[in-house]
């Protein structure tokens, strides 16, 4: 092991975030210096939580030192057990508590219109992605963590899913490439993790070992909730294989699509138009709805063109994706306003809806709608249409009483 570790990020234009270092010492005791714009207010605190996390780890004799640009105590805390991690062998874990707005899980059937991806080792960007209010926030350990990075991403992941408040998002974690994400798991899923995203997957089997995995984890750690996976297909070979990676476990619930990492395995160039893309999208839409899951369309990397986001997630949705993914906050009020059902949508679904109560109340074993019968899958679609319309703002909770008026 090294007698010196570090970890953090530091430079002008680091914010809510620190660098630390710590040198393992043979005696002296427990030399803590803090070097914060904060100190008057925070030091004392910084100081308290520094000591509980040597002592925490049996470190009696070191020197460390903690340069601060306004990170929170989870942050810090990461920084200081990364730091310790490359100085002691152990195996203990310095955890903090599930604060009371994350205790919640989320359902299989959820909307998944927006997904945030934030990079796994920037905690500025943590600490209030939730207020642009995306139905999931990513924290990414693959490739926005450089390789020299990922033990730190880790202990910060961790920790912001047990101490940032997501306001009601999904909590998803992009893993790393197997085998390695094989490891990511053990920090996420003890800690309230709601999905994981699979990037690069191009079989069932990689689906079914991170699920294993999972309730290997689940079970070591008694977590009771469900997992959810969404696989991201980023290769010829991924499209190909797209059914059986959508079916591959009933933890999966939606299939993603990254086309970037597509189109140069193609060895072709993106273009706005999407020719060279249509194919994969379309078959992916195709197994998802085969398989009872949802299909998740790429993310859009211009984030200064919002007219283009707004016709590219029109075309999403009519290709029959549920959503898609946000590289900026931006992004999030116009992939929901372009994925909100339409006027004619929205009048469809409340004629089915009518139709069934009346059914229904009437003691009907058959629903229909003018000379059409109506089954149950179309029912619950329509309902869904409802649903999506009242959280878009386009409809009233109380519409059929409204109606009746």
């Amino acid at each position: 092991m090294k007698k010196i570790g570090t970890a953090g990020n530091k430079g002008p234009g680091i914010r809510s975030d620190c660098f630390v270092t710590l040198e393992i010492t043979e005696k002296g005791g427990l030399e803590i210096s803090i070097e914060s714009k904060v100190g008057v207010l925070f030091g004392d605190s910084i100081n308290t939580l520094a000591n509980d996390i040597l002592t925490h780890f049996g470190i009696e004799n070191a020197k460390l030192s903690i340069e601060d640009r306004g990170a929170l105590d989870f942050v810090l805390a990461a920084r200081i057990e990364a730091a310790t991690m490359e100085c002691v062998d152990t195996d203990k874990e310095y955890l903090l508590d599930v604060i009371p707005e994350n205790q919640y899980h989320t359902a299989k059937d959820r909307y998944r219109r927006s997904r945030l991806y934030l990079p796994g080792n920037s905690p500025k960007l943590m600490l209030n992605a939730g207020i642009h209010q995306p139905d999931g926030i990513i924290l990414d350990l693959e490739d926005s963590v450089a390789p020299d990075k990922k033990d730190e991403a880790r202990l910060l992941v961790r920790n912001a899913l047990c101490q940032v408040d997501f306001y009601g998002a999904e909590r998803m974690v992009r893993i790393n490439q197997l085998p390695m994400g094989l490891g990511d798991l053990e920090f996420v899923v003890p800690h309230n993790v709601n999905l994981i995203l699979l990037p690069k997957c191009e079989s069932a089997d990689q689906v079914q070992r991170v699920d294993t995995r999972i309730q290997e984890i689940s079970k070591q750690h008694k977590v009771k909730q469900p997992v959810y996976l969404m696989p991201i297909i980023e290769s010829a070979l991924g499209v190909v294989k797209a059914y059986e990676i959508a079916s591959a476990s009933e933890n999966v619930v939606a299939l993603a699509i990254g086309l970037e990492d597509y189109t140069a395995d193609l060895g072709a160039p993106r273009t706005h138009e999407g020719q060279e893309t249509f194919y994969a999208r379309s078959t992916l839409v195709n197994a998802a709805r085969a398989a009872g899951i949802q299909p998740i369309d790429s993310v859009f990397s211009d984030v200064s063109d919002m007219e283009a986001l707004r016709a590219v997630v029109l075309e999403s949705k009519s290709l029959g994706f549920d959503g898609m993914g946000c590289i900026h906050p931006r992004q999030i009020k116009v992939v929901h306003e372009a994925f909100a059902p339409s006027e004619d949508e929205i009048d469809k679904a409340k004629r089915i809806v009518n139709a069934f109560d009346q059914a229904t109340s009437q003691g009907l074993g058959v629903v229909s709608l003018g000379s059409k019968m109506i089954d149950p899958p179309v029912v619950k679609r329509a309902q869904r249409t409802i649903d999506l319309a009242i959280r878009s703002g386009l409809l009233s909770e109380n519409w059929k009483e409204e109606s009746k008026e």
